[in-house]
């Protein structure tokens, strides 16, 4: 009889450079032993150097997408990542809705690790109102949390401020990224906040380095590996951030410029 394993999905655009978007996403979901299915939304051509060009695919192509892994695979957890538009957010949620994919996982890709806003505001109000209340958990970065609470985050209490104001939005667990842009920082506090109210913070080494492209993306695809896995959220945003903290810390030598963290690092939790 044929071994079956756990199945999830990745809802995102497609990075030529392998280094983030659905390619981290499947690097990730392979490393945990979780099959995975993916949903392209979009493709960018792009390497260490930059992005150049990027086209967003046809709503009617999304939902055939969609609809054959509904016919044939049995997804467990699913994550989104970089929604480029009103239109493709939309479609995304029309099809979550319709089909059953598991607990989602949405990484809410609103702004670089540096501030710089990338959805404009038409999509971001939909992501914003009609994504997130769908999400079993959501990782915002430092900046994200920021323009999702409308406050500015200057301390710990802020984030936990921020957090409680980003579950009132709808989804089910936070978990709020810790700033990385302060001056000889040397640790990274990540802020959760569980649907049942409990709250902790995970704390990492700060590694300064130009190879952490995907980080985000793999962050979120780890969580959902894991629930694909049966864990709970708990125990799948844990072992996420050691397993992106891993990926930081042995860098790996691909591209001239930003590099992607290295998902073949010895020393993950394993499966």
């Amino acid at each position: 009889m044929t071994e079956q394993y756990p199945q999830a999905l990745t809802i995102a655009g497609s990075d030529s450079d392998g280094s983030a978007g659905m390619q981290a996403d499947l690097h990730t979901f392979f490393r945990r032993h979780i099959y995975g299915t993916a949903v392209m939304t979009a493709a960018v051509a792009g390497n260490s150097y930059g992005i150049h060009d990027s086209v967003t695919l046809p709503s009617s192509f999304i939902d055939q997408e969609f609809k054959d892994l509904a016919d044939d695979y049995d997804v467990r957890a699913s994550k989104t990542g970089m929604l480029a538009d009103t239109e493709l957010i939309r479609t995304v949620i029309r099809n979550y809705q319709k089909y059953d994919f598991g607990p989602l996982v949405v990484d809410p890709v609103i702004t670089t690790k540096h501030g710089n806003m990338l959805l404009e505001e038409s999509a971001y109000k939909t992501l914003r109102d009609e994504l997130i209340p769908l999400a079993t958990v959501i990782t915002p970065n430092f900046f994200e949390a920021q323009k999702l609470a409308e406050m500015d985050i200057n301390t710990k209490d802020d984030m936990i401020t921020a957090a409680n104001k980003l579950k009132s939005l709808g989804a089910d667990n936070i978990m709020i990224k810790g700033s990385h842009h302060n001056p000889g920082q040397t640790e990274v506090s990540d802020y959760v906040l569980l649907e049942s109210g409990e709250s902790f913070w995970l704390t990492g080494d700060f590694y300064d380095t130009d190879r952490k492209n995907g980080t985000g993306d793999s962050l979120s695809a780890c969580i959902a590996a894991e629930l694909a896995r049966g864990n709970d959220v708990k125990t799948a945003v844990k072992i996420a951030k050691k397993f992106v903290d891993v990926a930081i810390e042995n860098e790996i030598n691909v591209g001239h410029k930003f590099g992607p963290i290295n998902h073949w690092a010895p020393g993950y939790p394993e499966p």
